[in-house]
This record gives structure tokens, C-alpha cells and sequence, in this order.
């Protein structure tokens, strides 16, 4: 729960700190990370101050709208980060470090100069969060003989109509306090030790706080316990995980966690250069930092069951970043799968995005489906209550809820009756932003897909041909003679895409390249009432969201050859986006062509291109750790297509990986024969799987539980591996098209990694 960081003013809205040059406005202890949009937490920041001018308090800037142009700047040398530990030197001197507990943070000041007048350093806390959402009635209360701050405030939760109260306690060690006091705006005083403070009505927060003042410029101590239920619990939780400012001791007890949680996976590094290493680990690092386990914590139910948080959102993290937990923690994964079913006994329904115990907004389909099938057909079991899991999702399927703008799904009545989600639809059952039309039916057809197996596991046979029928309801939307303009006019070569209908079965228009990565008419494409028929991707990219039915889908597409085409022109035109999570699976698709070597050459197109360890090496913000598990993922050789036993098969960027599973204690290794750590020779030419002969592009998930090795000899030519059709993963459709047992008319040589013909540089939006 509690994350230290610093807190820089930054307009990317990672969620915390950022190397952009822009100052740091505090110190605080509760994160998400790269959530993007209204970022969140962030609260109760603490700022340390060699001293106030003159020693007279109303002379330092207490408002962070001041403090943080004014003292926040640092030299980005002076950063230490690694897990379990962050530092920073501001320019003014002071040197900030910081380590983490359960539900406890612990910060060092380090001042310069020595104690005297005139040398009195002042460390602030007030009522703020990151997005200075603070609402009215926060408040704050110090001691005047020990100095211990205690508060709490009412904030609003991101990306969702919820709000929640945090509460902290801060207590300090090493000088001796001179005085103390509260601040509101630019104004302090020691005469007063309590406030209570409104929101004012500017649409800012009005400033608030507390201070402490101490009597020499030796280090001071900071301990900030967190708590969503008290200030009593705070203090409880920090009384009770750091009791003696042992700041080595806990730095060395939280490294050592992180060390355990990233220890399952292990290379050979072959001659990759540190960076590709760095950049692996820091992809497996981040996903690991959301969701956030609030057990115990919950002020809304506390039924004896796990409970996490900043699920930020589903729609972001069931593609990669929760199935790579499912491999590298899997107790964890079941002590979320079983949070999800709590939240659905309490709300009524699964989560699609859960913000600090508020329902966050719907994007697309009912996503935790996804979750709950890929966690119960991998055999995750630890506690959890799948008769109820497999009765939530299965009113996902069945039940609108009032608002589904927060969960669920919308217009089933449609769905049912009709086979797709209409434009302008009439619905009256429940309510939500009438937009998106087109995604949310290739979403729910997909979520229907994966109950059906999750049906199908539990023997339930009635179920798994009723899902699988309406899963491939968006075969309803395919318009076949559709064509796709550029905005100049010219015509793009490719016709039949996805196109929105209306009640009464005629056809909508949506343009295929709107809200793609080179629309730059400013298409709405989010969740504004004036939005489109897609959410955050073009029908383009979503032309290739039918992770179940990918034969059928090359069949419309004109067979292999074209659908290789159409998705090499999705990534050289740069229609797509690396930096969303739609284009995570079209990397891979190329499997489904029988052109796994594609695959392989468009990851390491993508890596380190747009990934790499400078600061600007993501292609947008994290996701909550969703762009980290696509490098993990990608740089390890194995892709899932979540909710499928499926992961699809490239060589890993390292001579080897071993994965051992934390479950079975049985060690996966990938390891590449000819590896070139240049990457010249980057194709499959035959695979060995426990020492057999292997053809399939793919693995199950017996892969990882089961430990097996796969000995992948690679080339610098595409060679005939992995391109028979019974070596193509699974689809419901048939494979057709194919010339015979091979998915290619001919072999042919690809190019070097960075071939001038292979992709251009992306615009970043």
C-alpha cells in the first residue's frame, strides 16, 4: 500500500515522479503508477526546508503551487531509484530518501550546513493529493510536545464519480523540535495546533497543512503510517512495521521483498548489452506494482476476504499484465480473482475499474470475465469460490445493471435480439454513454467467448454452446465492400473492415482511420457523450480483435497472405499506437498467419525502439504496469492471447530464460541455439520441446506449472517453422486458404531488424 516517492508537477500525469525536468512539489507515500488522465493519490505530502528566512515562518512557501517552482528543483544525477528505495538532492541542499513498508513509509531529511539562527529546518505536510481533488472538512492536528501530525481528507477517486478518505499519522526522530504549528494558505502560526479546512470555492483546494520546526540541522526522521479507516490505524500500522526509525534495517527488509517477488525469473544475459537486462527487469518490476493489496483497509466491507484496489483499468491490464502475474505470483492472482468476486457480492457486480473503493468507469467490455476465465482455466484454485466467480460473470452476460457506465454491460437487450451492440441503440433498461458501439460488441463477443470456456471447463454444456453462439456476434458488424481513405483521399488498397448498424440492421459510418495513430482531425475517441464507435483505437486496429476466431477472421480478410498484408500496413502506416494496449496482441498475430517470424521481427522492431531505460522510453504513461508486462512479456519469447490457454512463441531477447513456478517450484527454461546478441539472427528455424521435436507456435500454461524446456535454433532467415496449419493456435473458425499444410505460397528472406521498408517512425499522440 504504501509507495514513497517524490511528487513532481508534471503534466504527463505519471502518478508520481518524472524525469522531465518540471520540480518536485512534495514527498508522499500513497501512489498508482502511470495511470495517465486525473493521476491519483499522491496525498498528504510532506516538504523539507533548510530554514525560513529570517526564522520567521510566514516567509516560507507553503502552498505547493509556490514551494514547487521555487524549492523543488533538483539535478536529475543526484536520483537514486531502485526497488524498495528512492533519493533525490534538491538544489537547496537537502538530500530526501525514502524506503516503504506494508502500510508505512519512512523518509530521511538530510540538511546542509550546521544548526544555529537562522538554520532551522521546517518540514510541512498538508491537506493535498496529486490532482488536488481534496473536498471540503480535511483536517490536521499536531502535537505540540512530540510533533506527531495527525489528519485525514475526503478526495476524489480517479477516473471514476467515487470518493474516499485517507488517513495518516507522522511522527519525527533524530533533531529535537523547536516549535510547531499549522499553516492555511501562505499564512502560519504556532499558536494554533488543530484546523479544519473547506475546499474554498475557486476550484482549488485551499492550502492547508501543519509544520514542524526543528532546533538543528541534524537529519530528521520522517514516519508516515497510512490508513483508509482512522488516524488511529495509521498510527498503528506505523507503530507497529517501523518502531524504531531503523531506516538501513527497513530499507534492507523491503529490497529483499522485491528481490523474492522478481527472483522466479532468471537469464543468461549472452551478450546483450545491460540495458536490454535493465529494461526486462524493470517491465517485470512494473507489474508488479498494481493492483494494490488494501486487505484490512476497506472502510466500505470487511468480510474476512482479500481486498484489492486500483484495478486501473481491467481494459488495460487483462491483456498482459495480470496473465504475467498469473505465471510469476500466482497466490496473488487468486487473492485478486477473489477480491473481484468480494466486490461482487458487495457492489452486485464485477469490476471493470475499481479506484480507491469506488467504481471507476467502463472502457469497452466486462473485462473481469477475462480475468476470471484466463485465472480458473490456468488452474489458479487458492480459496477461491469459483461457483460464485462463475455466477458473476455470468451476469455480466445476462443482467444489465441501472448504470453500466461503471459496470457491466449495456444494451443487451440488443445483443440478444439483434447479435450486435446498435448505434444510437434504445435502451431502456440501463444507462451509460451511448457511444463505442462498435468496440463493445467486438468486447462482449469476446467476453462471451471466454465464459463459454470457462463454461465448458465446469462441464456445463448448455452454457458453453450459448456463449459460443453469441461470441461471434461480431462477425454481425463485418461490412465487406467497406473501403479506407486516407485523409488526403488516397486510397488505402483494402477493403472490408468492421462498421457500426443501426436498429433496424442498416448500416453506420465511422471513417476505419479515426482515432488511429495518424488521425489528426481531433476525433473524440474516449468516453465524451460527443465519442465515436470505438474507444481509444480505430476500427482499423480493431479489425483484429476476434482473439477466438482468428481463422475465420483471415477467411473475410482474404486468406493469410492478405491478412499479413492488411496487419503489416496496421504498423508501417503507424495506424496503430505501441503506447495502447489494443496493438499489444497485433505484434503477434503474424502466428495466426503461419508467419511466426513476423511476430518475432516486429517485437524487436518495437524493442527498444519505443521501450528502453532513458526516461522518455515508454511511449506514453505505464498503464499500471500494462506497457511493462508487454517488454516482459515480449523479451521473454512467450505472448499470451489472454483468456486462452495460449502463449505464442518467439525467441527470447537472451540466450536463455529460466521461469520457476512459485507454486510447483518446477523451473520453464526458453533457450536459444545460435543465439546473436546483435540480433542479426532473430528466426526460428526448429524447436525442441523436453528434448522432442516441436512445430507448434505455441505453448500451454503446463509450459510454466510443469517446467519444460524449449530449445528454439534460430537463423537469420524465416525458415518453414511454425507455418503448418496444425501448427497455428487454436480458433473456432477453421484455417482456410492456406496452400495445403503450409500457411505460405513461398518462403522468402526478411530483412535486417531496422529495414528501412519495416515500419516508420511513430507519432506520438
Amino acid at each position: 500500500m504504501a509507495k514513497a516517492v517524490a511528487d513532481t508537477t508534471s503534466g504527463s500525469n505519471q502518478g508520481g515522479f518524472t524525469l522531465d525536468d518540471t520540480p518536485i512539489s512534495g514527498f508522499s507515500a500513497l501512489h498508482d503508477s502511470g495511470t495517465g488522465g486525473s493521476p491519483s493519490l499522491g496525498n498528504f505530502p510532506l516538504f523539507p526546508y533548510v530554514s525560513c528566512p529570517g526564522d520567521d515562518i510566514d516567509r516560507c512557501d507553503f502552498p505547493k503551487q509556490a514551494r514547487a517552482p521555487r524549492h523543488g528543483q533538483f539535478n536529475a544525477s543526484s536520483v537514486v531509484a531502485r526497488p524498495g528505495y528512492f533519493e533525490v538532492t534538491l538544489n537547496t541542499g537537502i538530500q530526501a530518501k525514502m524506503t516503504t513498508t506494508m502500510h508505512a513509509a519512512l523518509f530521511q531529511f538530510t540538511f546542509p550546513g550546521t544548526g544555529g539562527d537562522g538554520s532551522y529546518p521546517l518540514i510541512l505536510q498538508d491537506l493535498t493529493d496529486l490532482s488536488d481533488s481534496r473536498q471540503d472538512n480535511g483536517t490536521i492536528s499536531v502535537d505540540a510536545s512530540t510533533g506527531r501530525i495527525t489528519g485525514s481528507g475526503r478526495f476524489q477517486s480517479s477516473f471514476s464519480q467515487g470518493q474516499y478518505v485517507a488517513y495518516f499519522c507522522t511522527d519525527f526522530s533524530g533533531s529535537k523540535i523547536l516549535d510547531n504549528g499549522i499553516f492555511v494558505n501562505s499564512r502560519a502560526t504556532t499558536d494554533a495546533k488543530n484546523l479544519t479546512i473547506s475546499r474554498s470555492i475557486n476550484g482549488y483546494p485551499l492550502p492547508g497543512g501543519a509544520f514542524v520546526r526543528f532546533s538543528s540541522s541534524d537529519p530528521v526522521f520522517a514516519r508516515v503510517g497510512l490508513s483508509f479507516i482512522s488516524s488511529e490505524q495509521a498510527c498503528s500500522n506505523a507503530e507497529a512495521e517501523i518502531p524504531d526509525y531503523d531506516f538501513e534495517g527497513i530499507e534492507r527488509t523491503a529490497t529483499d521483498a522485491w528481490k523474492q517477488k522478481l527472483s522466479p525469473i532468471t537469464i543468461s544475459q549472452g551478450g546483450v548489452d545491460d540495458d536490454f537486462v535493465k529494461n526486462f527487469y524493470s517491465g517485470i518490476y512494473r507489474t508488479m506494482v498494481n493492483p494494490q493489496n488494501y486487505t484490512g483497509e476497506n472502510p466500505d466491507f470487511n468480510t474476512g476476504e482479500p481486498y484489492f484496489d486500483s484495478f486501473y483499468c481491467l481494459w488495460d491490464s487483462f491483456r498482459s499484465q495480470i496473465p504475467f502475474l498469473t505465471i510469476t505470483d500466482p497466490d496473488a492472482v487468486a487473492e485478486m480473482i477473489r477480491s473481484l468476486i468480494d466486490t461482487y457480492r458487495y457492489e452486485g457486480w464485477l469490476p471493470d475499474c475499481r479506484m480507491t473503493f469506488s467504481k471507476g468507469y467502463t472502457q469497452g467490455g466486462s473485462n473481469a470475465d477475462v480475468i476470471l476465465a484466463d485465472g480458473f482455466l490456468k488452474g489458479i484454485k487458492a480459496g477461491i469460490d469459483w461457483d460464485t466467480g462463475y455466477e458473476a460473470v455470468v451476469k455480466d452476460a445476462e443482467v444489465e445493471p441501472f448504470d453500466w457506465s461503471s459496470n457491466g454491460r449495456g444494451g443487451l437487450d440488443s445483443w440478444k435480439g439483434l447479435g450486435y451492440i446498435p448505434i444510437e441503440d434504445l435502451d431502456v433498461k440501463g444507462f451509460g454513454t451511448m457511444t463505442r458501439s462498435l468496440s463493445r460488441t467486438l468486447e462482449y463477443s469476446y467476453n462471451d467467448y471466454v465464459i463459454a470456456k470457462f463454461a465448458e471447463l465446469r462441464n456445463n454444456t448448455a452454457d458453453t454452446e450459448k456463449y459460443l453462439r453469441s461470441s461471434e456476434n461480431w462477425k454481425s458488424l463485418y461490412k465487406p465492400d467497406q473501403t479506407s481513405k486516407f485523409a488526403t483521399g488516397q486510397d488505402t488498397g483494402f477493403v472490408g473492415f468492421f462498421q457500426p448498424k443501426y436498429l433496424n440492421a442498416t448500416w453506420g459510418y465511422q471513417d476505419p482511420l479515426w482515432c488511429s495513430n495518424i488521425d489528426n482531425a481531433g476525433t473524440v475517441c474516449s468516453l465524451q457523450n460527443t465519442a465515436h464507435e470505438t474507444f481509444e483505437s480505430s476500427i482499423w486496429e480493431y479489425g483484429f480483435f476476434v482473439p477466438h476466431n482468428q481463422g475465420d477472421l483471415i477467411t473475410l480478410y482474404g486468406g493469410p497472405d492478405q491478412f499479413v498484408r492488411r496487419l503489416d500496413f496496421l504498423h508501417d502506416e503507424n495506424i496503430t499506437y505501441i503506447g495502447n494496449e489494443p496493438a499489444f496482441l497485433t505484434v503477434f498475430q503474424y502466428h495466426y498467419a503461419g508467419r511466426p517470424a513476423l511476430s518475432a521481427k516486429r517485437a524487436h522492431f518495437y524493442i527498444p525502439r519505443y521501450f528502453d531505460t532513458t526516461p522518455e522510453g515508454l511511449p506514453g504513461n505505464d498503464d499500471s504496469g500494462a506497457m511493462g508486462s508487454f517488454v516482459a512479456f515480449s523479451m521473454m519469447g512467450l505472448f499470451p492471447n489472454p483468456g486462452q490457454d495460449v502463449y505464442l512463441i518467439t525467441p527470447p531477447f537472451f540466450e536463455s530464460v529460466n521461469i520457476t513456478h512459485p507454486t510447483t517450484g518446477k523451473t520453464a527454461i526458453i533457450r536459444n541455439v545460435n543465439f546473436d546478441p546483435t540480433y542479426g539472427a532473430i528466426y526460428i528455424q526448429s524447436a525442441t520441446l523436453n528434448g522432442e521435436p516441436y512445430t507448434k507456435n505455441w505453448v500451454d500454461h503446463s509450459f510454466f506449472t510443469e517446467g519444460k524446456e524449449l530449445v528454439l535454433t534460430l537463423g537469420r532467415n524465416e525458415s518453414t517453422w511454425g507455418t503448418a496449419v496444425a501448427d497455428l493456435p487454436p480458433s473456432i473458425g477453421e484455417y482456410t486458404g492456406f496452400n495445403r499444410t503450409s500457411s505460405r505460397r513461398r518462403l522468402r528472406t526478411i530483412g535486417s531488424r531496422y529495414a528501412p521498408s519495416f515500419g516508420q517512425e511513430m507519432r506520438f499522440v
